[in-house]
């Protein structure tokens, strides 16, 4: 959309390219550091330090949750808290059920791999996960919690389903639906930014998964172009649950400092207690980012950016309806309590006059046509995955656990961690 202005267009230098080139470089690189990494990079900066938000949010005191409290490892469940499945459980799933065809993406633990089941001839992408890695950084129980809560998940139409997990010795798998449309962020790095009717199909389809999620007491606290994906009709697909957290009640707060820094809400950063709507914070700034192609606050100095969010007002130009910019100012308010959802949660998001075109009922049913069609060709159609996974070989590992004879004692102490993890849902229960 062109947008009229008195003052002259500014002349596009080399060297203003040339920079513009380095930012979103910059940005992307960044956008695929996890929050851990990204404040040790940040810790051994000494401009970076010297910055006093910084330096505050560096300084944090041991969580209340548990989960991260990091002075002890977490010990084994119980035999009490491990799960019953009953007839429903599938003790016989292995590595050796699938052949293993193509990384297609990559975390802190593991890889997700495009797999073809042996005997059924399915597709289905498998997340692949290193106990040792997982338990080094004593994040197990965010990944059992990661399955519990993809256990909630089968029947929503925007948030990927789990078809059922299992455990080696030193490896969990986790057999997801394959959802081959590219990643939203994949799309918006293509395309710079998307025209508005396109913003508002996806942003009404986010809102409507986590409006899901929080109907389960669940905050998804991790919503981000990269784990936001598009299926083969160019819907939208909800994925990653690593970070959420479970019974949140409609009041209910938690304080766990974790995010993605370019999306994290300013009581996230001022580690104040936070409740569901930081969610609605994120969907903001995913919104602001698909009409704009930058996050709203992003700066490439971390203590600039992280200043910028708790402190700088709000900057949108021009080119969006009034009905776009009422919506942000609202997602993105920095005061949780005036935030939009704050007191009914997806209600209000659902009756704002930016989504009056949307149709929730069909939304929900998969009436409306999606914006933008992917047009795969097939499940082996690899076109909106990064070549950087694609073109990496596939270890012959994922396949194989350690032969019992060479099992160590570390091996056994990650298979106890992980009990209960197995699982395999009534059939009735698949999508």
């Amino acid at each position: 959309m062109t947008v009229k202005t008195q003052a002259p267009a500014p002349v596009l230098t080399y060297s203003k390219m040339r920079g513009m080139v380095a930012i979103l470089i910059a940005f992307m690189k960044q956008r695929r550091m996890g929050l851990n990494d990204l404040i040790q990079k940040i810790a051994t900066n000494s401009y970076a330090c010297k910055h006093p938000e910084v330096q505050s949010i560096l300084n944090i005191s041991q969580p209340a949750e548990p989960e991260l409290n990091n002075a002890n490892p977490s010990p084994p469940p119980s035999p009490s808290q491990q799960i019953n499945l009953g007839p429903s459980s599938n003790p016989h799933a292995k590595p050796l059920d699938f052949q293993f065809l193509k990384v297609i993406g990559k975390g802190s633990f593991g890889k997700v791999l495009l797999a073809r089941h042996k005997t059924e001839e399915h597709f289905y992408a498998v997340k692949v996960l290193q106990k040792k890695a997982i338990l080094k950084k004593k994040e197990e129980k965010h990944i059992m919690s990661e399955r519990n809560v993809l256990l909630k998940n089968v029947k929503h139409p925007f948030l990927v389903g789990l078809h059922y997990s299992f455990q080696t010795a030193d490896k969990l798998y986790f057999v997801l639906d394959y959802i081959n449309g590219g990643e939203l962020f994949y799309h918006l790095q293509r395309e710079r930014c998307f025209l508005e009717p396109r913003a508002r199909f996806y942003a009404a389809e986010i809102a409507s998964a986590l409006g899901y999620l929080h109907s389960l007491n669940i905050v998804y606290r991790d919503l981000k172009p990269e784990n936001i994906l598009l299926d083969s009709q160019g819907h939208i697909v909800l994925t990653d649950f690593g970070l959420c957290k479970e019974n949140i009640e409609p009041n209910g707060t938690t304080s766990t400092f974790c995010g993605t820094p370019e999306y994290l809400a300013p009581e996230v950063l001022h580690k104040q207690p936070y409740d569901r709507t930081v969610d609605w914070w994120c969907l903001g700034a995913v919104l602001y980012e698909m009409l704009y192609g930058l996050p709203p606050f992003y700066s490439r100095n971390t203590a600039e950016m992280y200043d910028n969010i708790l402190n700088k007002p709000l900057q949108l130009k021009p080119n969006i309806t009034n009905s776009a910019r009422h919506l942000l100012e609202s997602l993105l308010q920095k005061d949780r309590t005036k935030r939009l959802g704050a007191k009914n949660d997806f209600v209000e998001i659902k009756h704002h006059i930016f989504f009056s075109p949307i149709n929730w009922d069909d939304l929900i049913s998969k009436k409306l046509t999606p914006p933008f069609n992917p047009n795969v060709s097939g499940p082996n159609d690899l076109q909106h995955f990064d070549p950087e996974f694609t073109e990496e070989p596939v270890p012959n590992s994922i396949g194989q656990s350690p032969d019992s004879i060479l099992i160590t004692a570390s091996v056994k102490e990650a298979a106890e961690a992980f009990l209960g993890f197995s699982y395999a849902p009534p059939v009735d229960s698949f999508l």
